[in-house]
Parts: structure tokens; C-alpha cells; sequence
């Protein structure tokens, strides 16, 4: 286990690249499955999630060749079936919880898949139903082993349908249109997810010869295709990354420019950070946040505490309400912060509660926080990161205390952010990397 020692209390100056998006690549990564020619995908991130999906796709016989700093080709003409009733095979889908994305194509181009149940962060229930209720409607049968806690899956006749889903899963939308395209027929799917990120999945499928309309919207309509082709992808910068960087320089009083941000493509993250208190300045597509010794959480209009929640796209973006709430102790004012989608993504409060914040867990899903106006300073303490938004919250809570802090378990922070010491470190930051 690897630990990061933290000293607190510097200001950070420069620019910084946000890298290319996580929560993109593994869909996009996953969607190389669904043709037998080359496939090229420029900004995939280093991180850890990235690189195990990677390599589970090389060893289920994709040809993977590494042509830049972040650009790889891919070419899945010669899938191994067999290799998916290994041990090996179902070990490393269950320690990453994109993996599940790997099913739509399967399907789509094979007619079977298998898949273990998938890991990710411990942030409360995350389930799977509208995925597999998705395959069923386009005519997939399904069994899932309790004991062994294994979906198999026979699509090998998958036709379009009309689909109305329980929930905008953003993973959920994504696998089932990669079902849909190559299904026969067409698919309608309402209360789809919309994010960027899925945008850009289908934007590239249509490049390689899919037929998707509605991109952008709840209501997508797909006409089955016959096969597909390939094409060259470049991932949009990673919106969760470019929010982080936000808090942080917020917190430990810092000016940092955020390169390439496509802030067109960032909805209502730049508006939700105003209403924080924090100076943004578009130069461009840079953001730039000046040095701010203080910074105030705007009210409702009728005076009312503010509330920040996460909702589907284009509302707030669950995996930001960690690095809003850390951004929040050092504001002057009080924000509610609502996390409604995971139960379990808040209890990392306790540590920044230790470090003297003030903070009132009221449940599962909500939190208040008291601003201090810098009047107290955060302490620096050792702790452990939960998951990887919580993770790098704790980090920004670190930079911005006195003293040294140690934050074990970085691991979760090296599953999300590539090379987060080395790039905060070029910003004046002290972070030490403990094997």
C-alpha cells in the first residue's frame, strides 16, 4: 500500500492539462469490440482503471499497439471466446467495475457474454439492473449464478425494441447502445443518459457506420447496422479533473490556469463553482482562477441556505460533491450538500471533521457545511482515502491544512488522476509518494 505525505500550507501557481476523461475512456475502450478493424484513441489517461481494462481487452485477444504518450491502436479481429470461462478472465472483469461495458458489445458482434459480478468504489449500491433488463428487452436471455456471482448472457439474436429505463444510467445507456447498433431493426430508448461522455460514444459509433439520432437528448433512436468500421477518437478533457483543480485553487489560495478545458462541454460546473464564491476568468478554453484569500457561498434568492445536490446530466455531476464539500469548509457561509445517488460517498467527512472542519453529517445522503473563512485553518492529520472523489478531496484538504498530513490508500487516487503528485508538484505543491 503506497501513502502520500502532504505538506500543507503552500500556494500553487502555473497552468495544468486536465488529462483525457476516465468515465469516457472505458466506455470508448469498450466499444473497439464491436468492429475487426483498426481503431485509433488519442488522450487516454494513465490511471489505473484505464490501463487494467486495457489489458483485459489485450488478453481477450485484441491487439493493442501504444503509438504515443496517450494515443493506442486497437484491433478486435481475433477475439479468444474461449479465454471468457477462465478464472483469469472473470478475477480481473470483478476488480474493475467498468468492465460490465464489455457485455453490449459481446453481444452485439458474438451473441454471448460473461461477466463477473464488477468492483469499483465502495460508495453504496450500484445496480446493475438497467443494463441486463436492457439486453432482455432487445431479445437476450439471461442467468445469473448466485454462488458464483456470475452473469451469462445468449444475445445471439438481438433485435431492436422500444425501451423506457428505470433509471439515466450513464453505463446502463452506454452498453445498451452498443447492443442496439449492431441489433436488428430499431431501438428506441427514453430517459437515456446524455452526458458528454456518452455523446462522444456515440458520435464515434456513427463514424464507424452506426446509425444514432437523438444524440445529446433523453431519446435516442438507433437503426441496426450490419457490421462496423473503424475510426480515430480523441477523448474530451476529464470534467471531474478540471472541477478538482477548481476547489483546489480555491482552497489553498493559489492561481492556476486549467488548459483546454472545452468549456462548452462542461454544463453547469463553472456556475455551480461561482455560486461557491470562486472567480472563474474563460480566457479562450483556459479557465482561470485567481488568487482568492476569501471566497462566499451566494444564498437563494430568498435568503434561504444554499444546496448543492448531484442530478442526471446536465445537472451536477455526482463525482464533483466531494471536491464542493471539502471547498466549502475553508468559504464563508454554510452550503447543504445533497449526494442522492450513492448512500455511502459522504462518510469521508469524519476526516476532515478530525482536521477541524465544521461539518454536520445529518444522514447518509446530506451534509452541512460551515464555513470558517480561513478564521481556523484545517489541521494536517493521517488518514485513508475511501474512493477516488473522496480521495483527491482529501488531498485538497491536505494542500490547503498546516502542517503534514498522510493520506494511505492512494491507490483509489491513482485509479481516477494520472500523475497527480508530479503535476501539482510543477505547481509549487510538497507531495511526497511513500511506497
Amino acid at each position: 500500500m503506497s501513502s502520500f505525505r502532504v505538506k500543507g500550507g503552500l500556494k500553487l501557481k502555473g497552468e495544468i492539462t486536465p488529462q483525457g476523461a476516465k468515465n469516457e475512456a472505458l466506455q470508448i475502450l469498450c466499444a473497439v469490440l464491436l468492429s475487426p478493424e483498426k481503431i485509433t484513441i488519442n488522450k487516454i489517461p494513465n490511471i489505473r482503471d484505464v490501463n487494467k481494462l486495457i489489458e483485459l481487452l489485450g488478453d481477450m485477444g485484441v491487439k493493442v499497439e501504444k503509438i504515443g504518450p496517450e494515443s493506442y491502436t486497437f484491433q478486435a479481429d481475433q477475439i479468444d471466446l474461449k479465454y471468457l470461462d477462465t478464472e483469469d478472465f472473470l478475477k480481473k472483469a470483478s476488480s474493475l467495475r467498468g468492465s460490465v461495458m464489455i457485455l453490449g458489445p459481446l453481444l452485439a458482434r458474438f451473441g454471448t457474454g460473461k461477466l463477473s459480478k464488477p468492483g469499483g468504489d465502495k460508495i453504496g449500491r450500484r445496480r446493475m439492473d438497467t443494463h441486463f433488463t436492457g439486453f432482455q428487452k432487445l431479445g437476450a436471455e439471461f442467468r445469473y449464478d448466485n454462488k458464483r456471482e456470475i452473469y451469462h448472457i445468449d444475445g445471439k439474436n438481438l433485435k431492436g425494441a422500444y425501451m423506457l429505463l428505470d433509471e439515466a444510467s450513464v453505463t446502463g445507456t452506454a452498453n445498451i447502445v452498443m447492443a442496439a447498433v449492431l441489433a436488428e431493426g430499431k431501438t428506441t430508448i427514453y430517459n437515456a443518459a446524455c452526458e458528454p461522455y456518452l455523446q462522444q460514444l456515440c458520435e464515434m459509433l456513427n463514424r464507424m457506420g452506426a446509425k444514432i439520432s437523438g444524440i445529446g437528448s433523453n431519446l435516442l433512436n438507433i437503426e441496426g447496422v450490419k457490421s462496423l468500421k473503424g475510426t480515430e477518437h480523441t477523448l474530451l478533457p476529464d470534467m471531474i479533473e478540471i472541477g478538482s483543480f477548481i476547489g483546489l485553487a480555491a482552497m489553498t489560495q493559489s492561481e492556476i490556469t486549467i488548459k483546454d478545458a472545452q468549456i462548452h462541454r462542461l454544463g453547469i460546473i463553472p456556475d455551480t463553482f461561482r455560486r461557491m464564491g470562486i472567480n472563474l476568468e474563460f480566457r479562450g478554453d483556459d479557465i482561470h482562477i485567481p488568487a482568492q484569500k476569501h471566497y462566499e457561498i451566494d444564498t437563494f434568492i430568498d435568503g434561504s441556505i444554499l444546496t448543492v445536490a448531484d442530478a442526471i446530466w446536465p445537472g451536477f455531476t455526482p463525482d464533483l460533491l466531494s471536491i464542493i464539500l471539502v471547498t466549502a469548509t475553508q468559504a464563508k457561509g454554510t452550503v447543504l450538500v445533497h449526494q442522492k445517488m450513492f448512500e455511502s460517498r459522504l462518510f469521508f467527512v469524519d476526516k476532515l471533521i478530525d482536521m477541524g472542519a465544521q461539518i454536520i453529517l445529518c444522514d447518509p445522503h446530506r451534509a452541512t457545511v460551515i464555513g470558517l473563512d480561513r478564521k481556523y485553518a484545517l489541521r494536517g492529520i493521517r488518514m485513508t482515502s475511501p474512493d477516488i472523489r473522496a480521495g483527491v478531496a482529501l488531498l485538497i484538504a491536505a494542500l490547503s491544512a498546516e502542517g503534514t498530513s498522510v493520506i494511505d490508500n492512494i491507490e483509489q487516487i491513482d485509479r481516477g488522476y494520472q500523475y497527480i503528485d508530479q503535476r501539482l508538484n510543477a505547481l509549487g505543491a510538497d507531495i511526497v509518494r511513500i511506497e
